[in-house]
């Protein structure tokens, strides 16, 4: 996604939000990351449906690594902090899913080694840092 469109995201999240939700450092990395792994994961599943005429795996990859990003979000604006907890489990479940469909497309030969070491890679990133959010405000939670 160029940057014109995300910095217009992010002039209206601002605009309509306000400063601190816009703006809030609390899960900026992880908002950033999950959303831009699910353009890729969008636009991966365009390209195999139109170059490589594959439609099952790419729309199960689309549905689980489009769901990460959305989970975050609403996490972020949870409830309480159990349910924050829930909501990044959820959204750790379908990083997990997405890794499953990612190595799945290239052990049948739909993507090549270096497509999917490259959202390989980001979709690990994404369960290293959710994971660790999780862990962490756990341990914030029985300290209380």
């Amino acid at each position: 996604m160029e940057n014109g469109k995300i910095n217009k995201i992010k002039q209206l999240r601002l605009k309509y939000l306000g400063e601190k939700v816009s703006n809030s450092e609390s899960g900026k990395v992880v908002k950033e990351k999950s959303f831009a792994f699910a353009i890729r994961v969008v636009k991966l599943k365009q390209h195999l449906n139109k170059v490589k005429k594959e439609f099952s795996m790419s729309a199960q990859l689309q549905d689980s690594g489009t769901s990460i990003g959305a989970n975050v979000r609403e996490a972020y604006r949870g409830e309480s902090n159990p349910d924050f907890v829930h909501k990044l489990g959820v959204s750790l479940k379908e990083c997990n899913e997405s890794q499953f469909w990612l190595e799945l497309l290239f052990a049948t030969e739909y993507i090549t080694e270096a497509e999917f070491e490259s959202i390989y890679a980001d979709a690990l990133a994404l369960d290293n840092i959710i994971t660790s959010i999780i862990l962490t405000k756990k341990r914030n939670m029985t300290k209380k």
